[in-house]
């Protein structure tokens, strides 16, 4: 009787994991055999970043932004990653509007990323949207098992070359 129980609750596992849509197999670790199952990039539906004008173009400022509430899903455990985003960059011609990034932010919650890989791609994405001059990002995870991480990246605007300066003619 009891092992007709388990092979039933077996079934019903098996049934239930069927019907579970996961995300394709990335790739299995060599060593320990773990899955990697990250959110691929078309199925991360993140809110877009929207952008205003800048009105004083040439004149350089430094804007800073905090999120001290950041989320995103471990590729190998399930499990909620919390992170402190230290955001800091130069305008060029558009700015970042607030409203927006903040949904953008929040829109991580339900992605499966690795630390490294998402503060990469929110450095891809805001450069994309408003090719700043500068941009820096600073990601501080919780700690989890005993290790602290801290990842940071930055971007900096190739500068136009200048015309070659002619030649002094005698």
């Amino acid at each position: 009787m009891a092992n007709k129980k388990s092979k039933l609750r077996e079934s019903r596992v098996a049934n239930a994991n069927a019907n579970k849509k996961y995300p394709p197999l990335r790739e299995v670790t060599p060593e320990t055999k773990l899955e990697i199952r990250s959110t691929p990039d078309e199925e991360m539906n993140l809110y877009p970043l929207d952008t205003f004008e800048y009105e004083y173009p040439g004149s350089r400022i430094e804007i800073s932004f905090t999120s001290s509430e950041f989320t995103a899903i471990c590729p190998f455990s399930d499990f909620p990653d919390f992170a402190t985003l230290n955001i800091r960059y130069t305008p060029n011609l558009r700015c970042i509007e607030l409203k927006s990034l903040k949904l953008y932010i929040n829109s991580f919650r339900e992605v499966k990323i690795f630390h490294e890989h998402v503060i990469n791609k929110i450095l891809d994405d805001f450069v994309a949207a408003c090719d700043p001059l500068e941009f820096h990002i600073e990601g501080d995870f919780n700690m989890r098992g005993n290790i602290k991480t801290v990842i940071r990246a930055s971007y900096q605007r190739e500068r136009s070359k200048k015309a070659p300066a002619r030649a002094a003619r005698n």
